[in-house]
């Protein structure tokens, strides 16, 4: 039974997604909130999605804010006589940064991203259950990106040791370039095919220009008063 749309979502695509990758294999998939990184049971095989993209809710406060930062860990099991595996997942959270609560909100992650998401989930499963070539796992950014810097002390995968970081410009580019259609993508796409003449690189341009046009008319008034 599902405790949220959030959860109800995941497990809408990944068993529509395993019924298509393994038709003839039972896979389920469980939220367990207690699953510790590094640690799998005997057999058990484990991913990290260190980049997903997701929103937080604070029950308290009722602020919202969007993390470029959200870590999902999965640990996988294949029972290969019985034909049956389960994937555990855990979301971990982030504590809210204005009212300072104890309390560790989930993330909501938009449908496309879960999408993308779950195919990472797939890939790594395929490589590691199934011994078979994945494919190339994608970087899936939040469809407003958080340039603001990460804050450790927020977040409950850094307090358990978990070292995630945020992708790089050149990343972003180079999955925006290899997915030009991809929902995930379509943001950075679209954000690089324009001009920004308010980054700082335009400021820089604008200033110089005025700088050379003041300059220019002190000039011409000098060589006007000899």
């Amino acid at each position: 039974m599902c405790t949220s749309l959030t959860v109800c979502e995941w497990k809408k695509v990944f068993y529509e997604k395993m019924e298509v990758a393994k038709p003839n294999d039972s896979w389920e998939l469980i939220m367990d909130p207690k699953l510790k990184p590094n640690e799998p049971d005997p057999g058990w095989k484990q991913y990290l999605e260190q980049h997903a993209s997701g929103r937080f809710h604070c029950s308290w406060c009722w602020h919202t804010w969007q993390s470029a930062h959200v870590v999902i860990l999965f640990h996988m099991h294949l029972d290969r006589a019985q034909r049956m595996g389960s994937v555990r997942m855990r979301v971990f959270k982030q504590l809210c940064y204005e009212c300072g609560t104890a309390h560790l909100d989930e993330s909501s992650m938009l449908e496309e991203n879960i999408e993308g998401l779950v195919d990472n989930l797939i890939a790594s499963l395929l490589e590691q259950c199934y011994d078979e070539r994945g494919g190339q796992y994608r970087i899936h950014v939040a469809s407003r990106p958080d340039r603001g810097q990460h804050r450790g002390e927020f977040c409950e995968a850094c307090q358990e040791g978990i070292v995630h970081w945020k992708p790089s410009e050149k990343l972003l580019e180079e999955e925006a370039a290899t997915y030009p259609f991809s929902g995930a993508s379509e943001p950075k796409a679209q954000e690089g095919s324009g001009y920004n003449f308010f980054s700082l690189r335009w400021c820089l341009f604008w200033a110089f220009l005025c700088v050379l046009i003041v300059y220019l008319q002190f000039s011409f008034r000098t060589s006007v008063f000899l």
